[in-house]
This record gives structure tokens, C-alpha cells and sequence, in this order.
């Protein structure tokens, strides 16, 4: 190689070099700012993981705390006096566990309001309200046409506890003094593909109760 050759060699990687360094100044942020994105952004997936964690475990310790109160009066107390802060379903199942041990403790009005609490709360989700409508109706007090209405919203096709509505709709039936009308209703359990065999059965004597005719099949 010549001289003029490997001076223009030269010129040229050192223009290279001056082109690269300008270009790392200019983006050179780009990468570093994608590898803090990445490591930043792992940190705070794993952070809060670790809230998640904590908050459900201070939520189990506090239900533990709770259930292992002597008496249901006492339940009651702990299940109102803890307010959790994590998920609507975590509130909602404290809800409901207060509700049982207000019920338990035969202090059903205050069970109803702790229920129908649940039951309105937008943001807890359906199969809790659901189920709070279903225990609200299954408590003392309220009239038979009042526990109908509020009981139609779950005996639609796909409601997980469509047929435990119906069975309730059939004992206001009866409160009503419709026994042929319940009748029929309880032989549409029967009938139904989902139930259980318990509710089947229950479902069967209180159709022979009512003087009906329970079905061989």
C-alpha cells in the first residue's frame, strides 16, 4: 500500500470514528433510557408483588383473627371494626363473613343492611352481589313479594345460583298461599339438569309436603 493509500485509509476511519461518536451523542439516550425503562419497570412489577403479598396477608391474618372469636357477637365486632384496603373482592368477602356472624348472633337487621351494602356496590363484582341478594332474601322479616322481585335478577339462564333462587322463590310462593304455583316451581328443580341431588331431594319432599306428586323419573 502506498503512502497516499493508508493516509486516505487513515482519514477515512478516523471520519468513521468522528460520524460514530456524533451519532452516540445524538441517540446514544435512546438505549440507555430503553435499559432503565426495562430495569425500572421490573422493579416496580416486583414491588408491587410484593404489596399484593402483604396486603393479602394481612387480610388473612386479620379473617383468622377474626373467626377465632368465641362468640358470634364477637365476630361481628372484628369483622366491622376491619376495614381492608385491597381488592373489592377481598371487601366483599369480609362483607359477607360480618353478615353470617350478625345473622349467627340474631342480629338479622344489621346482617341485611351489612348485605344489601354488598349487593349495591357497584364495583364489587356480580357473583358477590349475587350472593348477598340470595342471603339477604334468605333472612327473616322481609314480605314474599318483596323477596320475589329481588330474586328475579339471579333466575336467569347462566346465574350460578339461579336454581338456590328459585327454590326461594318457591317457599315465598307458599308464604303467598300459592301451593300449586310452588308446586310447579319445585318441579322445575326437580326437573333441571344442574341441581344437586340435595336440593333435588329437598326440592322433592316439599313438593310431597304440599300434597303434590313426585315423579318416578
Amino acid at each position: 500500500m502506498s503512502d497516499t493509500d493508508s493516509f486516505v485509509s487513515e482519514v477515512s476511519e478516523e471520519v468513521r470514528k468522528d460520524k460514530l461518536y456524533k451519532l452516540m451523542r445524538r441517540f446514544g439516550w435512546i438505549p440507555i433510557t430503553l435499559i432503565v425503562l426495562v430495569v425500572g419497570g421490573a422493579s416496580f412489577v416486583e414491588w408491587q408483588k410484593a404489596q399484593a403479598r402483604s396486603a393479602a396477608e394481612a387480610t388473612g391474618d386479620a379473617l383468622i383473627s377474626a373467626l377465632a372469636e368465641n362468640t358470634p357477637e364477637a365476630r361481628a365486632t372484628a369483622f366491622e371494626s376491619y376495614t381492608p384496603d385491597g381488592s373489592p373482592e377481598q371487601r366483599a368477602v369480609v362483607a359477607l363473613l360480618r353478615a353470617a356472624a350478625e345473622t349467627e348472633a340474631g342480629e338479622e337487621a344489621k346482617a341485611r343492611d351489612t348485605l344489601d351494602g354488598v349487593a349495591a356496590s357497584a364495583d364489587t363484582p356480580a357473583i358477590y352481589r349475587d350472593l348477598a341478594i340470595l342471603k339477604s332474601v334468605m333472612l327473616p322479616g322481609s314480605a314474599p313479594e318483596a323477596r320475589i322481585e329481588q330474586l328475579a335478577p339471579l333466575m336467569v339462564a347462566g346465574n350460578p345460583y339461579r336454581l338456590l333462587a328459585i327454590e326461594q322463590r318457591a317457599f315465598a310462593e307458599i308464604e303467598l298461599g300459592e301451593t300449586e304455583t310452588a308446586i310447579q316451581t319445585l318441579e322445575g328443580i326437580v326437573a333441571d339438569a344442574g341441581r344437586t341431588e340435595a336440593l333435588r331431594r329437598r326440592a322433592g319432599q316439599l313438593i310431597v309436603a304440599l300434597g303434590g306428586t313426585l315423579s318416578e323419573s
